[in-house]
């Protein structure tokens, strides 16, 4: 029963997280530990297991459709490989109590989750007016189709680099031009690899909402950035946990991976048919009860 539960609880998970750029092992970790008892260290190497196997199918879809931004891949790859190595080694040092990884799970959960609700409570301009853009072709759409439900981005909606420098990285998507410090870029990147390197994740989840609220970049450009991101440092931090001594535990994060591969390149198929708006939203609520359950868990 437990070798279907996993690829199913893996497919759902991907399936909702992956249009905001996020793997979704963030959320099977916490299974892993409430539901599975398993709070080894080891476990934050299984959990990164599941990240190769499942996210190339979305960052497939990614870069098919040329929402791809390739200097960011660049600069939060580069930072996030060392810091997840160094996280791998705090885990097997100061966080072998279950109880107090708890608790640093469920803190890291609720900085995501109010991040993201903030972005949505307090919108970029630029953000807003792709989500604008977004709903009029959905009403142009319908109207043309005799309302059948069918809309999403323009083949067009590309992302375009524009201009790359020491301080400044800019590029266009659907008529609006976005910019970013790649210098702060990588500091954030390198400080959240170490965090993800001890949680067991790639880092994307934490990097994402990050993108969206610090930096004003739309998911629908930074989605694929941060799932290949994911995928790279992965690799690495189970090479990681190797060389710690807490390998993964293979079967569980394999049946993972493969619910999560066919979850992640739906999701990620069907986020240009989502308002942005309705990504953020499902995802602040899912990271916000997890955490919630985890810092009370502490306590009592």
């Amino acid at each position: 029963m437990i070798d279907l539960l996993l690829p199913l609880v893996s497919f759902v998970v991907a399936f909702f997280t992956s249009p905001a750029g996020v793997s979704g092992a963030f959320l099977l970790l916490p299974f892993q530990v409430s539901i599975l008892g398993y709070t080894s260290p080891s476990v934050s190497a299984t959990n990164l297991v599941y990240n190769p196997i499942a996210i190339p199918s979305g960052i497939y879809r990614y870069i098919k459709e040329k929402r791809m931004a390739w200097p960011l891949v660049s600069i939060t790859a580069l930072a996030t490989l060392p810091g997840v190595f160094i996280g791998a080694v705090l885990r097997s040092s100061y966080f072998l109590d279950p109880k107090l990884f708890k608790l640093f799970v469920g803190l890291v959960l609720l900085y995501l989750g109010l991040r993201v609700l903030s972005s949505v409570l307090r919108p970029n301009p630029k953000i807003s007016e792709l989500e604008k853009r977004f709903k009029e072709r959905v009403g142009m759409i319908k109207r043309e189709r005799e309302k059948r439900l069918a809309a999403g981005l323009p083949p067009d909606a590309v992302v375009k680099t524009k201009k790359i420098g020491i301080r400044k990285i800019e590029y266009e998507f659907w008529g609006e031009i976005f910019s970013f410090s790649p210098l702060l870029v990588f500091a954030v990147s390198f400080v959240i690899g170490i965090i993800g390197g001890i949680y067991g994740i790639g880092g994307g989840a934490i990097l994402a909402p990050i993108f969206a609220s610090v930096f004003g970049l739309p998911v629908y450009t930074t989605a694929g950035a941060t799932l290949l991101g994911t995928f790279l440092t992965s690799l690495f931090g189970i090479m990681g946990y190797y060389a710690v001594g807490y390998p993964p535990d293979w079967k569980i994060g394999l049946a993972f991976g493969i619910g999560g591969f066919f979850g992640m390149y739906l999701g990620a198929r069907f986020q240009k048919f989502m308002p942005e708006k309705t990504i953020r939203l499902c995802l602040s609520a899912i990271v916000l009860t997890t955490s919630v359950s985890y810092v009370v868990q502490f306590f009592f």
